[in-house]
This record gives structure tokens, sequence and C-alpha cells, in this order.
């Protein structure tokens, strides 16, 4: 039996070309709608005005630091939990908490939870926390002109913090 042999055509060479930059094309449009629809690229709205802002921020933080308080955080068997203790030890007086969770690149994952006041200047919430690296930000209402801030980056494994 004779095998019969097919001719490469210019036709053939245009097909494999159109498949390869198609399969590029493709791909790159599928990565850009992702990235597009994942992080937003802003840290700040207005670089300007974060730029203007930026040394009274630095004294807040400061004035944070001379205050020598300790903060403890912790997410445990379904529960966040947040206190702050002065130099003494003692609690500090605070009058609400709340805790926002921000992912390093996925804007869409963020949110925030409040914390309610448990006693012994504890506060606390039932919440299990998403799996994930995590930029926390907990804003303490202390009779301040602004909150006590505590900023923090996380890793939460099966629910709890690490």
């Amino acid at each position: 039996m004779q095998r019969q042999t097919k001719e490469f055509t210019g036709w053939h060479m245009l097909l494999i070309m159109v498949a390869f930059f198609g399969v590029i094309i493709a791909v790159n449009i599928t990565m850009a709608r992702f990235a597009g629809s994942s992080f937003g690229g802003l840290v700040v709205g207005n670089s300007y005005v974060a730029s203007q802002e930026f040394n009274g921020k630095l004294q807040q933080g400061r004035e944070q630091v001379a205050l020598d308080w300790t903060s403890a955080f912790s997410i445990t068997d379904g529960t966040v939990r947040y206190r702050l203790t002065d130099r003494d030890g003692k609690a500090v007086p605070v009058t609400s908490v709340s805790v926002r969770f921000h992912h390093p690149s996925y804007e869409a994952a963020d949110w925030t939870i409040d914390l309610q006041l448990k006693g012994d200047g504890a506060f606390e919430a039932a919440h299990v926390a998403r799996d994930g690296t995590w930029n926390v930000q907990i804003d303490s209402e202390v009779g301040r002109k602004v909150p006590y801030r505590d900023i923090r980056r996380i890793v939460i494994r099966n629910g709890e913090f690490q």
C-alpha cells in the first residue's frame, strides 16, 4: 500500500500562524481581565494630597507611640478579639473597635467587623476569618481627636491567626 503525501502549502502556514497568535491574544485578554477586576492599582486616591498629609500622620504616629499602650489581637475558635492596655497593664477605656481586613492585592475581598465590649476592656466578635494574608487595620475610639490605630500584616490558616 502506497502512502499518499500531502503538500505543505501557504494556507497551512496561515492556519498555524492564526492559531498561534489567536492563543496568545486570548491568553493576554484573559489575564488583563483578571488583573483589571482584582486590583485597582490605587494605594491612595490622590498622591499630592497624601504627600501633604504625611507629616501630620507621622506626628500622630509619634504621639500614639508615646502613649506606650500595648495591644493584643487574636483570632481563635471563630472569635476575633482585641484588647488595649496602658503601660501599667490596665485596660484603656475604649468606646468602640472596628477591624478592617485589607487583602494586599484583591480589593473585592476586603471586609470590616465591629467588635463589642465583653468585659475587662476586651472587645470581641464572632466571625470566621477567611484564610489568606491580610493587612489588618484596627481603629479604637479612645476619646482622642483621632482613633488609636493598630496596623499589622497577618496570615490566617484554617480560620486561625498564625
